[in-house]
């Protein structure tokens, strides 16, 4: 178990205290370390955060569609975002990994820390109820929440360049994996866009094959003027 004065740390910043200490130290180990891990709380926390999200997305954009409310949810809840939200609370500094899996650098990747803040937010749940639980869930992700941008802005690089080509009657883009380097569970993706009727070409880069598309797809909309590179 981490030190009693990280944890601490990471309970204020969380805004709720524990009943079940040894749930929340569940809640904080990682499949890697011995004894019972947070796969399970972690698949709990996961759908209390999808609906809280639904809820307040759906109070609060009265008139948006079904499908904008997706992308919306989409962003408050993807890696990347619940990932800074655990960098926020430190939950790095709090994680029970296995040797290997802490000296490969576990306690920085997002993947890791996303699903430690889901399950951690299942204990709570757990631990005290729904409304703590949703209580904790939105004050974690009302600022992000009030930034939201437009959710026509939300859809992703792939689908706006389609649309756009499309919209032009000029024919669809493709893509091919030019590279793959490095060990499976750390591999990179090297994807080219080509545009099917001129000499445009764009590569991104990524940790899947799926984001290095979505990367290089940006990067082709960038260089025909249509768009913004995050």
């Amino acid at each position: 178990m981490s030190d009693g004065a990280a944890l601490e740390r990471f309970t204020r910043r969380l805004g709720y205290a524990f009943r079940d200490p040894d749930l929340l130290a569940r809640a904080l180990t990682h499949r890697s370390a011995p004894g019972a891990n947070n796969e399970r709380l972690e698949f709990l926390g996961d759908g209390l955060l999808n609906f809280v999200v639904a809820e307040a997305l759906f109070r609060s954009r009265p008139g948006a569609e079904e499908g904008e409310l997706s992308r919306l949810r989409s962003r408050l809840v993807c890696e990347d975002a619940l990932a800074r939200q655990a960098e926020r609370l430190a939950v790095g500094d709090v994680l029970i990994l296995g040797s290997g899996e802490h000296k490969s650098g576990g306690f920085r990747r997002a993947s890791i820390l996303a699903d430690t803040l889901e399950a951690v937010l299942g204990a709570v749940y757990v631990d005290g109820g729904f409304d703590a639980a949703r209580e904790v869930c939105e004050r974690l992700l009302a600022d992000a929440v009030s930034q939201l941008p437009d959710p026509g802005l939300l859809k992703d690089a792939k689908t706006r360049l389609q649309e756009f080509l499309q919209g032009q009657g000029r024919p669809l883009p493709v893509y091919e994996v030019s590279a793959a380097e490095g060990p499976p569970h750390l591999q990179r993706f090297t994807v080219r866009c080509r545009l099917g009727d001129g000499p445009e070409t764009t590569e991104g880069r990524a940790g899947s094959r799926k984001a290095a598309e979505q990367d290089a797809a940006d990067r082709m909309l960038l260089k025909i003027g249509e768009g913004s590179h995050a």
